[in-house]
């Protein structure tokens, strides 16, 4: 990127002086609630600055190696990257605004931008930080059974289940809210009572009939030793960062496990894909290995060939664990 900012200064005392000086673009801040539209300001002295020219938006990194491409228009051409495509927009560059619009905002777009605006004389560049905060929730709700099959879980392996997944045994209580927020599974769980339910919001045949009322399914408290049902488990908020592990190819599921051990994590669990979706909106369309050897991807923007009509955590299955034919993700703990 630029190092130095070169001003070219014309006066009736220095025609054609020029200097240069250490490139320190000044920031602001810009919060917005994850899901919604955020706008992160730059603007042109006037129109007629970006006569011929170009403005590029960048994410920046640490190291600036690993920058993201985020929108470059030339007028004519115009183009968004990756994970902003079709997110990402400037205000009005015709009227002088090359503020960025950034739309269904999620918890990985947060970070510092830059804008670049560069006409063949002088460039513009300005910076902004974007702050995404995660209103109230705390955690999400997610309904589980291991590889061995569906209604194969007594209470007490409910609960070493779901603490492998780094959560917990949810409450009839956390359920209920799940079900208010749309959760509909037609398989029942163990709860945290020691009740099994399940939660329905759109009454069909095989899960209570047509004629039955949304809510939640109660087969009431069972033997927790003799029982077998499937269980919903809690995730908090992560305490740490979930990421799709970019590799040149596709992973068998130990080479997925040694990939992100020689990334300093560690292969990411259900519960911390559960809860980089619902409580992060991350978004990714790409199956990867989980820790428990299932194949999934979650999507919290539903288009084609993606979950194209609902936003959900995608299951592809438990498959041979010897085949190579996924990604990973990978989750690394705060220090």
């Amino acid at each position: 990127m630029i190092s130095l900012l070169c001003i070219t200064i014309i006066s009736l005392t220095l025609a054609g002086s020029t200097y240069c000086q250490s490139a320190s673009p000044s920031s602001l801040t810009v919060k917005t609630e994850l899901g919604g539209n955020a706008t992160l300001p730059c603007r042109l002295g006037s129109v007629e600055d970006l006569f011929f020219g170009k403005v590029t938006w960048t994410k920046v990194a640490k190291d600036e190696s690993e920058n993201e491409d985020v929108l470059v228009d030339m007028g004519l051409h115009k183009r968004t990257y990756g994970n902003f495509e079709n997110r990402a927009s400037l205000v009005d560059l015709d009227a002088g605004d090359a503020s960025l619009v950034l739309t269904e905002v999620s918890m990985e777009d947060m970070g510092r931008y830059r804008c670049e605006i560069i006409d063949g004389m002088d460039d513009i560049v300005q910076e902004v930080i974007l702050e995404v905060e995660n209103g109230l929730t705390e955690g999400v709700v997610f309904p589980y059974f291991p590889h061995h099959g569906r209604y194969n879980m007594n209470f007490d392996d409910a609960v070493q289940t779901c603490a492998s997944q780094d959560a917990a045994v949810a409450s009839y209580d956390q359920l209920l809210e799940a079900w208010k927020d749309g959760l509909d599974w037609c398989n029942a769980g163990w709860l945290s009572d020691g009740t099994v339910q399940y939660p329905i919001t759109k009454p069909r045949h095989p899960c209570g009939g047509t004629n039955s009322s949304p809510g939640l399914r109660s087969y009431g408290r069972r033997n927790k030793q003799m029982s077998r049902f499937d269980v919903f488990c809690y995730a908090s908020k992560l305490k740490g960062h979930f990421y799709w592990l970019v590799q040149p190819d596709r992973l068998s599921y130990d080479e997925a496990v040694q990939a992100c051990r020689d990334d300093n994590a560690e292969i990411a669990k259900v519960g911390h894909i559960y809860a980089a979706w619902k409580l992060e909106a991350y978004d990714r369309c790409d199956a990867g290995w989980l820790a428990d050897g299932s194949v999934r991807y979650p999507i919290s923007r539903p288009r084609k060939n993606c979950s194209p009509t609902e936003a959900a955590v995608r299951f592809v299955g438990f498959p041979d664990k010897k085949v190579k034919s996924y990604g990973v993700y990978c989750f690394r703990a705060d220090q």
